[in-house]
C-alpha cells in the first residue's frame, strides 16, 4: 500500500526454522536505502561470532555489506542462484536440479569440477561460478570475465579499461550499468575537468612581448613544388615483389613459357610423361 519495497533480515533458530530479526519498507533497492537498513541493523544486532551474511546477488547488497560488515563473510543464497538458473534453462531444469544442489554442497575442488563437467554435458551455457566471475561462450571459444578485477581472458578489458564485448554480455545479462567498470578517464566528469583550468584571453597584438630573436626570424615557404601533370596512380612495389620479376604464363598446350595456346606450334604435352 506504500508503493515501496519490503526488505527483511532473518536468521535460523536452533530447530532450523526462520526467525525474522528486522524488516522495513524502502523506496527501492539502491545503495542509499540498503546502507540505511544495514547501519541500523548493525546498531541493534552488532557483530557476533561465526556470523555471516547470506543474500541474493543484488549489487547494492554486495556493495553495502562490504562497507558495513567488512570482516563478515558474504555468501550467495542457493535458492536465488537456482531461480536464476531456471529462468534461462527451463528445458533442462529438472536434469540440472540435483546436480546443482550437489554442486552447491561440494566440499572439495575435485568434487566441484566433476559436477561442473556433468552440468556442461547437459548445457554448456551454464556460466556463473562466483559473484564476480563469469564464463561467456563466443562461437567456439570461451572467455572468463572477472568483474571485481575488471578483467577478461581476451585482455581487451584490461588494456582499454572499458568493458569488452564479453564483459558487456555479462553486464547486460545481469542488468548492470557499465559506469562502475569503466576507467575514470572515459567519464564525462573527467573530460569536463580537463577544461577546468582557466584560459586567459590574449591582449591586442600590438601589446605582445615578443623576443627579438623570434620577431626577426623569417619563415620561408616550403621548397617542395608539385610536379606537372597528374599524380601517378601506380603503387610503389616493395623490394620482394620487384625481385620476383614479371610473372610469365605457361602455354596450356605444350607447357612452355613465352606464348599461349592460340599461337602454339609445338606438339601437345604428353600428360603421362609430365
Amino acid at each position: 500500500m506504500y508503493n515501496g519495497t519490503f526488505v527483511s533480515a532473518s536468521i535460523l533458530d536452533g530447530a532450523g526454522n526462520i526467525l525474522p530479526l528486522a524488516y522495513d519498507v524502502i523506496d527501492s533497492e539502491n545503495n542509499k536505502s540498503w546502507m540505511w537498513f544495514f547501519e541500523l541493523f548493525k546498531q541493534a544486532y552488532g557483530v557476533r561470532q561465526n556470523m555471516c551474511v547470506v543474500s541474493d546477488r543484488h549489487e547494492s547488497i554486495i556493495h553495502v555489506v562490504s562497507k558495513v560488515y567488512p570482516t563478515v563473510p558474504h555468501l550467495a543464497c542457493i535458492w536465488h542462484l537456482w531461480k536464476n538458473v531456471t529462468k534461462q534453462y527451463t528445458t533442462n531444469s529438472e536434469v540440472l536440479s540435483p546436480i546443482f544442489y550437489s554442486l552447491a554442497k561440494a566440499y572439495t575442488q575435485d568434487e566441484f569440477d566433476k559436477l561442473m563437467e556433468k552440468i556442461e554435458n547437459v548445457d554448456i551455457r551454464v556460466e556463473a561460478s562466483t559473484e564476480y566471475v563469469y564464463t561467456v561462450n563466443d562461437g567456439l571459444r570461451r572467455f572468463i570475465i572477472d568483474l571485481k578485477k575488471k578483467s577478461c581472458s581476451c585482455r581487451m578489458f584490461q588494456l582499454d579499461e572499458i568493458p569488452c564485448s564479453h564483459a558487456w554480455a555479462v553486464l547486460k545479462n545481469k542488468n548492470l550499468t557499465a559506469d562502475a567498470y569503466c576507467s575514470e578517464l572515459f567519464k564525462p566528469e573527467t573530460i569536463v575537468n580537463t577544461y577546468d583550468v582557466p584560459v586567459d584571453p590574449l591582449p591586442d597584438e600590438t601589446e605582445w612581448n615578443v623576443l627579438k630573436s623570434i620577431s626577426d626570424e623569417v619563415v620561408m615557404p616550403s621548397i617542395y613544388k608539385r610536379p606537372p601533370g597528374r599524380p601517378k596512380k601506380k603503387r610503389d612495389k616493395p623490394l620482394q615483389e620487384l625481385m620476383i620479376g614479371k610473372r610469365r604464363n605457361a602455354c596450356g598446350k605444350c607447357g612452355r613459357l613465352g606464348h599461349n595456346r592460340r599461337s602454339c606450334d609445338n606438339p601437345p604435352l604428353n600428360k603421362k610423361n609430365k
